[in-house]
Protein backbone atom coordinates (compact mmCIF):
# COMPACT_ATOMS: atom_id res chain seq x y z
CA UNK A 1 0.00 0.00 0.00
CA UNK A 2 1.05 3.57 -0.59
CA UNK A 3 0.21 6.06 2.19
CA UNK A 4 0.51 9.81 1.87
CA UNK A 5 2.79 11.38 4.47
CA UNK A 6 3.06 15.07 5.26
CA UNK A 7 6.48 16.35 6.30
CA UNK A 8 6.76 19.67 8.08
CA UNK A 9 9.75 21.68 9.22
CA UNK A 10 10.02 22.04 13.00
CA UNK A 11 12.32 24.04 15.28
CA UNK A 12 14.60 21.03 15.74
CA UNK A 13 14.28 19.19 12.41
CA UNK A 14 11.24 17.68 10.73
CA UNK A 15 8.03 15.93 11.74
CA UNK A 16 5.70 13.74 9.69
CA UNK A 17 2.24 12.23 9.86
CA UNK A 18 -0.12 10.29 7.64
CA UNK A 19 -3.68 11.61 7.28
CA UNK A 20 -4.92 8.04 6.70
CA UNK A 21 -3.35 6.72 9.91
CA UNK A 22 -4.39 8.92 12.86
CA UNK A 23 -1.82 8.86 15.63
CA UNK A 24 0.98 7.62 13.40
CA UNK A 25 3.71 10.27 13.58
CA UNK A 26 7.47 10.50 13.40
CA UNK A 27 10.37 12.95 13.52
CA UNK A 28 13.89 13.29 12.16
CA UNK A 29 16.82 15.63 11.73
CA UNK A 30 16.60 15.55 7.92
CA UNK A 31 13.83 14.93 5.40
CA UNK A 32 15.41 11.60 4.45
CA UNK A 33 15.68 10.52 8.10
CA UNK A 34 12.08 11.55 8.70
CA UNK A 35 10.86 9.56 5.69
CA UNK A 36 12.72 6.45 6.88
CA UNK A 37 11.45 6.92 10.41
CA UNK A 38 7.91 7.30 9.07
CA UNK A 39 8.23 4.06 7.07
CA UNK A 40 9.13 2.30 10.31
CA UNK A 41 6.31 4.04 12.20
CA UNK A 42 3.72 3.03 9.59
CA UNK A 43 4.92 -0.57 9.60
CA UNK A 44 4.77 -0.64 13.41
CA UNK A 45 1.34 1.02 13.39
CA UNK A 46 -0.10 -1.48 10.89
CA UNK A 47 1.37 -4.43 12.82
CA UNK A 48 -0.33 -3.12 15.96
CA UNK A 49 -3.67 -2.78 14.19
CA UNK A 50 -3.38 -6.37 12.91
CA UNK A 51 -2.48 -7.72 16.35
CA UNK A 52 -5.51 -5.98 17.87
CA UNK A 53 -7.80 -7.34 15.16
CA UNK A 54 -8.53 -4.00 13.52
CA UNK A 55 -8.92 -3.52 9.78
CA UNK A 56 -6.01 -1.97 7.93
CA UNK A 57 -7.27 1.33 6.50
CA UNK A 58 -6.99 1.78 2.77
CA UNK A 59 -5.06 4.85 1.69
CA UNK A 60 -7.48 7.54 0.53
CA UNK A 61 -5.61 10.84 0.98
CA UNK A 62 -4.18 12.64 -2.03
CA UNK A 63 -2.16 15.75 -2.48
CA UNK A 64 -1.70 18.39 -5.11
CA UNK A 65 -0.18 21.81 -5.46
CA UNK A 66 -2.11 24.82 -6.66
CA UNK A 67 -0.18 27.63 -8.26
CA UNK A 68 -1.28 31.14 -7.31
CA UNK A 69 0.25 34.36 -8.53
CA UNK A 70 1.45 36.32 -5.52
Amino acid sequence: MKYLIVIEKSKTGYSAYSPDLPGCVSTGNTIEETEQSMREAISFHLDGLKEEGYEIPNPTSRSSYIEIAA
